[in-house]
């Protein structure tokens, strides 16, 4: 078989069924080869960005890896920002990039690049093919790279040659997995803080699903200790019959508020929390002069695992403190950033996934959505904005027959609007309510965080979506997409009602004062 065909079945072989595409020439024999291994499903992406993306939110629900496949440096480029996202999510993707023959590289034809350099800044591991005889071999590197702990993305480059040429027959061996050695000193050290009174409990990672929320619970009860989780985790187990946790607030001297009087810090799963940017006169790390860091777990290790042992260590049998069922009024007159929210909240499925890139609009989406029946919560891991729609996309493949409601911002809807019509081809139960509030009003926000002195007209430019307005509902159904304005409460719960209960994507643009609201 050629290389093309071999790479797709020994991908199937090491259980990866989906591979999110943005193909060119030098990836035909891939696009060809989906024919011949009718395991492997194709998921089409008019921009690399949602396929990037859409492979990270896969993985976050999966919990094994998706594919990529997209076309040399440039198309690697467009997909970089989600593979970011991806990387500080530690979500598994087997990234796939096509390469210029081997023998046609020496011309530098006009897409040359330098792949390996471009890959490596989001990459655990980047191999080049360049034998026929390594192909089948660096399938299986790659893959027991991606999810060879802590997850991530790991890209291998196959030059078109090898896609076309006859390769050696052989299978991936899928890696072996051991289970997992506990340090029994990191356990005692964090024990010990504990004890001492005056701990802050800081969670990530694995900690952050109901496993390890309910060990979180149980030792921060029996320890008299603050729990806090990431600022932005990459899954959320949250709702109704689930611990509740707060999350670090995003905004520094929330933050630094949040930790004030912290002895010390124990870490599970999460890494020693510093603020986002740099801001003048304003600390970087966020724990207090003297707190103590202790590590429990890092976002390598099974921080739930580690939680159980802790609390067995602290004697802490008490059950965990659950959230209880508490909905939110549904709104009525006027929309605002907090009258969507409420909606939401008052009418989250149960077993849902939630996509949040809301950014400021959204800022009360966590909390009246707290008490809402049992559900998963995504968060932007990285920062780059333009992840919701794919994201979303993403998790609506790996977990068919559940709803996904993507809280999206305006702004970075711009980003990988695309994204809409994956959905819509692969009818896809994807509800997204679009918050148009016409502004980049986070950047409104940071114009005053970081000192900078505006507010003329061409600064506010800037910051402006406005003009011309955009229609976001006129945009989706263009690409396919049930898509309705609406500009009240009354509105808003009638079709949120709606496109929750009818299957396929819809979009709700909700209209919002301008700004932050």
């Amino acid at each position: 078989m050629n290389g093309a065909e071999a790479l797709m079945k020994s991908l199937v072989g090491l259980g990866v069924e989906v591979c999110f595409s943005n193909p060119g020439t030098s990836e035909m024999h891939f696009v060809a080869a989906l024919d011949r291994v009718p395991e492997m499903r194709g998921v089409l992406a008019l921009f690399e960005g949602v396929a990037t993306g859409a492979a990270d939110g896969y993985a976050r629900i999966a919990r094994k890896p998706a594919a990529t496949l997209l076309h040399l440096g440039p198309g690697l480029g467009n997909g970089l920002a989600n593979l970011h996202n991806a990387r500080r999510a530690h979500s598994p993707i087997v990234n796939v990039v096509g390469e210029h023959a081997t023998y046609h590289r020496r011309y530098d034809p006009p897409l040359a690049s330098d792949i390996a350099a471009t890959a490596s800044a989001v990459s655990k591991s980047v191999m080049t093919v360049e034998r026929p005889e390594e192909l089948i071999p660096m399938v299986a590197a790659t893959f027991a790279a991606a999810v060879a702990p802590p997850a991530g993305v790991a890209t291998l480059i196959v030059p078109g040659d090898i896609t076309w040429n006859q390769v050696p027959d052989g299978s991936a061996a899928e890696p072996s997995s051991q289970p997992p050695v506990l340090d029994a000193e990191r356990i005692a050290a964090a024990a010990a803080a504990l004890r001492a009174g005056g701990a802050t409990l800081f969670i990530g990672g694995a900690a952050t699903t109901r496993r390890g929320l309910e060990a979180a619970s149980r030792i921060a009860n029996a320890a008299s200790a603050r729990l806090l989780c990431e600022t932005f985790p990459s899954v959320l187990e949250r709702g109704a019959g689930i611990p509740a946790v707060d999350r670090l607030a995003y905004l520094g001297d929330f933050a630094v508020m949040q930790l004030a009087g912290s002895k010390s810090l124990v870490l599970a799963g999460a890494d020693d929390p510093v603020a986002f940017f740099a801001y003048p006169g304003k600390p970087s790390r966020y724990a207090p002069e003297g707190c103590d860091v202790v590590t429990l777990a890092t976002p390598a290790d099974p921080a739930d695992l580690y939680l159980e042992v802790l609390a067995e260590e602290l004697g802490a049998s008490s059950p965990p403190t659950l959230q209880a069922l508490s909905l939110p009024g549904l709104p009525t007159g006027p929309l605002s950033g907090s009258a969507v929210a409420a909606a939401i909240g008052a009418l989250l499925p149960e077993g849902c996934i939630v996509v949040d890139e809301s950014v400021t609009t959204g800022i009360s989406a966590p909390g009246l959505t707290q008490g809402s029946p049992g559900h998963r919560w995504l968060t932007l891991t990285g920062g780059a904005i333009g992840y919701g729609l794919p994201v979303a996309t993403g998790a609506a493949i790996a977990e068919p027959g559940t709803k996904v409601i993507d809280i999206q911002a305006d702004g970075s809807a711009l980003y990988t609007i695309q994204a809409l019509w994956t959905q819509a081809r692969e009818s896809l139960d994807v509800v997204t309510v679009l918050l148009n509030n016409q502004s980049y009003a986070i950047l409104q926000m940071e114009l005053n965080n970081v000192g900078a002195e505006a507010g003329g007209p061409r600064s506010r430019a800037m910051l402006d979506l406005v003009p011309p307005a955009m229609d976001f509902a006129a945009i989706a159904r263009g690409f396919g997409v049930d898509a309705v304005r609406v500009a009240t409460g009354e509105e808003l719960v009638e079709q949120l009602k709606r496109a929750l209960a009818e299957p396929g994507p819809h979009l709700i643009e909700a209209l919002l004062p301008k700004g932050i609201s």
